[in-house]
């Protein structure tokens, strides 16, 4: 099986939905741009924030296992995905890439 790297590329956030439907909270995301894990055997890598790894899980399992080449030519690297956690307002965008 191949590791698959996983890269905190970009997170957006949207404030007009957090004050017209989130309820206020203290602590959200601890993920870093930048930061980076690596997935072995298409398993979730510790630290990895369980509900990001929701979002990408068959994606790496995918990669992991050296399929790709996701709806018909997505990436410019068929090796590779760009995959958004799920939190609808403040979306982090992870790059994911088999390496071997």
């Amino acid at each position: 099986m191949n590791k698959v790297r996983i890269t905190a590329i970009r997170q957006t956030e949207y404030p007009d939905l957090m004050a017209k439907y989130e309820n206020p909270i203290e602590h959200t995301c601890d993920v870093k741009e930048g930061q980076q894990w690596i997935s072995i055997d298409g398993k979730r890598p510790e630290g990895m924030c369980p509900s990001a790894w929701s979002s990408m899980r068959e994606f790496v399992e995918s990669l992991a296992k050296g399929e790709g080449n996701f709806f018909d030519g997505w990436m410019k690297d068929p090796m590779s995905a760009m995959i958004s956690c799920n939190d609808g307002f403040r979306p982090f965008s992870f790059y994911i890439e088999a390496i071997e």
